[in-house]
């Protein structure tokens, strides 16, 4: 049976939104995980386990683009998922500790499980033979999930490190082998549907932000300082928004108008993965400073403050020039100011430095509200040029 392919804007159903509710509490776990652990070590840990996470929900919400959610298989393969995922996400806190196994068990039983499950379903030649590819890749890695399960501390950040590299190496690449790799222009695909999932999984990070600055108010002290330093962060939140949110629906005509909509897919997934680490560092940092707003901020509060927005920004400012041929030079001095400030603000108050890092993205956001903005065209690709 070969599945029908609409290239069109496709709704999201209440399924695949009902599917996202495990991941609305894993990234509430990544970023409990980073503020218990605010080490160089914590910090690669949890990176670790986010991008496995995140593996888990952007593969299975690229293979709900190929085979509509409609479709009762999918139904079935989306709860299993969700199932399975609940499993994983609460192992996280444990995942370096005594729940390795299970968080690697649950994660290779998603990742291997849903891909052999794609093979069955009557894909396109082009997308059958990728998957196949795919699941070459991803049995390559999981060994070297497996060995970083059964060792401990260091050793286990060392394997699934190595592990998470091939897989975005292959995802990077498009999962190629020796002489066979991804023809995907012209390939039938709903780039909007998959960009529309992304949209509602930003909402979802930044819902953790203000989830996070909630619970930090209601266990700090009702005075001046925790008005401002909650105020400060809810309003870096909302400009977070507002910058990623003012532009996508010109993404969304790229993606309409592409010629490559599979390849303008990936691009977005990979870029949607370091917007969403950007606001769980953002997360952590708001609830710092609200928990501790007169200490010195220090290099680890400022990496949270000011890395954070600016991990958010570098997808947005990279998907500008070359989707839209549109490099804004708001978000490229916001980038510059992010750095700076991060630098002579070690020795301030947390509380300042929070309010300088709000300022910096709030000024970019008020000044593109008052820019017109013309429906940039995206760059055409050159014709008949494979694509990886």
């Amino acid at each position: 049976m070969e599945l029908p392919s609409d290239p069109a804007r496709r709704e999201v159903t209440p399924l695949e939104l009902f599917f996202d509710l495990v991941y609305v509490f894993a990234i509430g776990q990544l970023s409990h995980q980073l503020l218990a652990h605010p080490t160089w070590t914590g910090a690669a840990q949890t990176l670790v386990l986010y991008l496995a996470v995140y593996a888990a929900w952007a593969y299975t919400t690229w293979a709900v683009t190929l085979v509509p959610a409609e479709d009762p298989r999918t139904r079935r393969m989306l709860l299993a998922v969700m199932l399975v995922g609940l499993f994983m996400n609460a192992a996280i806190p444990r995942a370096f500790d005594d729940a390795g196994w299970v968080f690697v068990a649950t994660f290779l039983l998603i990742h291997i499980g849903r891909t052999v499950w794609l093979l069955t379903v009557g894909l396109d030649e082009v997308n059958q033979e990728h998957f196949i590819r795919v699941l070459v890749w991803f049995v390559a890695a999981a060994p070297l999930w497996l060995i970083g399960a059964a060792a401990d501390g260091g050793a286990r950040l060392a394997w699934w490190a190595a592990a998470l590299l091939i897989e975005l190496a292959g995802t990077w690449t498009a999962h190629p082998l020796p002489g066979r790799r991804l023809e995907s222009r012209q390939v039938g695909f709903a780039g909007g549907h998959l960009l529309e999932r992304g949209r509602l999984f930003v909402i979802i990070a930044l819902g953790e932000t203000v989830m996070t600055t909630g619970t930090a108010l209601t266990a700090a002290p009702y005075e001046p300082m925790t008005l401002l330093t909650g105020g400060v962060a809810l309003s870096g939140t909302v400009a977070l928004f507002w910058l990623f949110f003012s532009r996508s629906e010109r993404v969304v005509r790229h993606f309409q108008r592409t010629e490559d909509p599979m390849r303008a897919g990936r691009s977005g997934v990979i870029s949607l993965m370091a917007s969403v680490a950007g606001l769980i560092a953002v997360a952590v940092a708001d609830e710092r400073v609200i928990v501790h707003p007169v200490e010195h901020a220090g290099i680890t509060t400022n990496l949270l403050l000011f890395g954070g927005p600016a991990l958010y920004l570098v997808p947005q400012v990279w998907h500008g020039a070359t989707l839209l041929d549109d490099l804004l030079s708001s978000r490229l001095l916001a980038l510059l100011a992010l750095a700076i400030a991060g630098a002579v603000t070690l020795r301030a108050p947390a509380y300042l430095a929070a309010v300088v890092a709000a300022a910096i993205v709030v000024a970019p956001a008020v000044f593109e509200e008052r820019r017109p903005t013309g429906d940039a065209h995206p760059k055409p690709s050159p014709s008949g040029r494979p694509h990886n």
